[in-house]
């Protein structure tokens, strides 16, 4: 090319000189369009902050977690299988969203997945088998999470019934997010989001970060040791310091990017114990109370919730496993 580039007359120069320049511009606004997704490693430090120890999906909000070895990371949570996090939601009469903080004992209720079945087990109680996918002939249900509507499609009167004669309480049904259906914001509940990041029925984050060493850290702390599952965490990092995660504000494991939003607080839910479902209303929370309160500067924004864990949100998505090295990612 070098040769006859000699030989272009000046005008033909300046427009063939016009035309690469805009080319490259478009290449160059391209990339930066792709920043998002795929940014370049080789420009940015990488230093390895733990490794990922254990992964957690809720399928139902407020029931008990099932642990897996791998999951994709999706905008709105882990994923593994048919099975996502908080996908399915208990809700009461109203509409109005049940959780463990009401009922402590819905911590007892597990949601299994194999083949296109899904089973509902708890204890004492005999399973419940259901399809995969809510009959399109269910109603549509308007429901409310945190004053938030969003919609759910009733898995029928044997869930709600199987629900209901569980925890003996009030009449609850069983409802299940589909991809037509519209996500909560984030950012309606939580300033610190941004405006892309949505939930199911998520409190606010599609992802929360818990450390082995601060968990650790706590139990020091207590006369009886509580277990992560108090906290509800998607992914606990092993080989970190106790709150190292409170300062990782980019994270990457294997291709996934994760941004940190801001710290999680702590409420009631804390204190129901995974394996039985009772609670005495007080410990961890108040043990967290004494030594993990916010700074007074951002009482505006936490209040007076102990601090304990990190909301993320996903920057690029991939698969995670149990093992993967954590990387902080800075530029």
């Amino acid at each position: 090319m070098g040769a006859s580039f000699g030989r272009v007359p000046g005008q033909l120069q300046s427009t063939w000189l016009g035309v690469a320049a805009a080319a490259g511009l478009a290449t160059v606004a391209l990339g930066t369009m792709a920043w998002r997704h795929a940014r370049p490693r080789r420009h940015q430090r990488l230093q390895q902050v733990g490794t990922v120890a254990q992964l957690w999906i809720y399928p139902i909000k407020s029931c008990k977690g099932v642990s897996v070895s791998e999951a994709e990371c999706t905008a709105m949570g882990l994923r593994c299988g048919h099975l996502r996090d908080r996908f399915w939601l208990v809700i009461n009469e109203e509409g109005n969203m049940v959780t463990a903080r009401q009922e402590p004992r819905m911590v007892l209720i597990s949601l299994t997945c194999e083949d296109d079945i899904l089973t509902l087990s708890a204890a004492y109680t005999k399973d419940l088998l259901l399809p995969i996918t809510p009959p399109a002939t269910n109603p549509l249900l308007q429901c409310r999470v945190h004053g938030l509507e969003v919609q759910g499609r009733d898995c029928g009167e044997d869930a709600a019934q199987w629900v209901s004669s569980f925890l003996k309480t009030q009449s609850c049904r069983l409802v299940h997010f589909e991809p037509h259906m519209r996500p909560r914001n984030s950012q309606q509940m939580r300033a610190e989001f941004g405006p892309t990041d949505q939930v199911a029925y998520s409190d606010a984050s599609p992802y929360l970060v818990l450390s082995e060493a601060s968990l650790e850290d706590l139990n020091s702390r207590l006369e009886r040791r509580v277990k992560a599952t108090n906290f509800r965490p998607n992914i606990v990092i092993s080989g970190c310091g106790a709150y190292a995660e409170d300062s990782w504000n980019e994270l990457l494991i294997g291709d996934v990017e994760l941004r940190r939003v801001m710290a999680c607080t702590r409420c009631l839910l804390t204190t129901v114990d995974p394996d039985t479902g009772s609670t005495d209303k007080k410990e961890p929370l108040e043990t967290l109370k004494s030594y993990r309160l916010c700074d007074p500067s951002e009482q505006a924004l936490y209040g007076k919730l102990p601090l304990f864990g990190q909301y993320f949100a996903l920057e690029n998505p991939g698969m995670v496993k149990v093992g993967d090295p954590v990387y902080l990612l800075s530029q």
